[in-house]
């Protein structure tokens, strides 16, 4: 039964509904992983084997798309009522804090017919690129355990890459599913925004800039699983455009000539391009170029201005962590101070706290006027798809990104130098998808990022989907592994 584990969601759930295995057997199985690998890289944080057995012997296991596939919920955002929830912070993991109820996203998976049998780690209020937080320690790349596995989604994403399910949710505001999809080998895709309904706890996370999704091994899966939970629910405040036919009938459709900007480079006023992450682009450029596909030296221009768009986008998430911390200090009965969450988090929230209404309000209509000048390069010069590397760096060893106490400066530095290329399709909302299509000398996985106009999580599937079947990955593996 543990083989089954290896195959993807979409194939572990037909063999669910043809009565080759039961939803236990694979729940088991999947118990049975976590308890032997995960000590080796703590991507789990918080077991739930004991409800998901039960669920899997219920009758009341909803019949879906997906029902029967053991999954894993990222401990961020995305609430299931009566569990666990940390949102990576020592203090709610000392308060023993739980959902009151579900989020609709985790609804929708459960519909699908999902079985959740544990949570992952995240760093603390998901704002930093590697999962490394106080309150459980750090999660380990098992492609190298010295090796960050990014973050906020990195436990989802070593779970996954380590073969303890197939597939886990992560949600991204920065980067937060494609950078742990690069560093892991993954697929990862950040939907366009109001694709994922964030409610009924928020209208939107971050301004917009956050969404939720999933990372895995296969393309399928990634649509199959978008299937699941795209639509929007009743008082969403944006709405995604409709797709024209499932996520999951876009695989069969061979995209006809795209025209494909790519961007080999730093922004321009960014930190250097690791060499590494200049040749994954460069080889997929080349991929992509043999099979018919048109690849131009472009991008938009708006991408270079990337010091402005930087400090406007962490002046509205700073705005957005004080908030965040006003609801916490509700939960927790008192003032939340300094010594209370990380120093990454503080640097944060002294920040937000500096920040005027007016200059709140002054960098969101900065963001919104750049986000026109970015969309002018597909709507102008015609371009389909942009290519860029995922991330700027290979997969960082542990404790580069972590903030030291009264050196907050240094790590905000060190996590712009790295990831240069993906908070700006959160400003715009636009999707976008790491594909694990190189792996340098060390034998570390280096993503490379596609990205589409809004709306365009078709083209983007298609587009991946030929790839996939170009330079399949499916069958690397990670040393530590199940």
């Amino acid at each position: 039964m543990d083989e089954v584990l290896d195959l993807d969601v979409v194939s572990q759930a037909e063999l669910v509904r043809r009565g080759e295995v039961t939803p236990l057997e694979l729940v088991d199985a999947a118990i049975a992983r976590i308890e032997r690998i995960n000590p080796q890289i703590n991507a789990v944080i918080l077991p739930l084997f004991d409800k998901a057995r039960e669920l899997a012997r219920s009758s009341s296991l909803p019949q879906g798309s997906l029902t029967g596939v053991p999954f894993l919920l990222k401990d961020l955002l995305c609430t299931s009522s009566g569990d666990p929830q940390h949102d990576g912070m020592r203090l709610l993991r000392e308060l023993k804090y739980v959902a009151p109820h579900d989020s609709y996203l985790a609804a929708k998976f459960r519909a699908a017919g999902l079985i959740t049998i544990g949570k992952t780690n995240t760093p603390e209020l998901g704002l930093n690129a590697t999962t490394e937080p106080e309150a459980y320690g750090a999660t380990r790349n098992p492609w190298n355990p010295s090796h960050s596995t990014g973050g906020s989604s990195g436990g989802s994403a070593a779970a996954v890459a380590a073969r303890l399910v197939a597939i886990a949710q992560g949600g991204d505001g920065g980067g937060s599913i494609r950078i742990p999809a690069s560093e892991c080998g993954l697929v990862g895709l950040k939907p366009s925004r109001g694709r994922v309904s964030p409610g009924p706890d928020f209208g939107e996370v971050w301004h917009g800039f956050a969404t939720e999704g999933v990372v895995t091994r296969s393309v399928r899966d990634t649509a199959a699983v978008l299937d699941a939970i795209a639509g929007n629910m009743p008082g969403d405040l944006y709405s995604a455009p409709p797709q024209s036919r499932p996520f999951g009938d876009e695989l069969a459709i061979r995209p006809q000539q795209l025209k494909i900007g790519i961007m080999r480079r730093e922004p321009r006023d960014g930190a250097s391009l690791h060499p590494d992450c200049r040749t994954a682009v460069e080889e997929s450029a080349r991929l992509l170029e043999s099979l018919g596909h048109r690849v131009e030296e472009s991008h938009p221009g708006a991408l270079d201005e990337n010091k402005l768009m930087w400090d406007h986008f962490t002046d509205i998430v700073s705005c957005q962590t004080v908030s965040a911390i006003d609801q916490y200090e509700q939960i927790a009965g008192r003032k939340i101070n300094a010594e209370d969450v990380e120093p990454g988090t503080w640097y944060f929230i002294e920040r937000g706290q500096d920040i005027s209404a007016s200059r709140y309000l002054s960098s969101i209509q900065w963001v919104h006027g750049w986000t026109r000048r970015v969309a002018h390069w597909w709507s102008d010069q015609g371009f389909d798809i942009l290519l860029t590397p995922t991330i700027a760096i290979p997969p960082p060893t542990l404790g580069t990104l972590i903030a030291a106490r009264g050196s907050p400066t240094g790590h905000i530095e060190r996590l712009m130098a790295t990831i240069q290329f993906t908070p700006q399709f959160n400003a715009t909302g636009q999707p976008a998808i790491s594909l694990p299509l190189y792996w340098n000398a060390q034998g570390l996985p280096i993503g490379t990022q596609l990205v589409a106009p809004f709306g365009g999580e078709g083209m983007l599937l298609q587009i991946a989907a030929q790839l996939e079947e170009a330079r399949p990955w499916s069958e690397r593996r990670p040393p530590i592994h199940g």
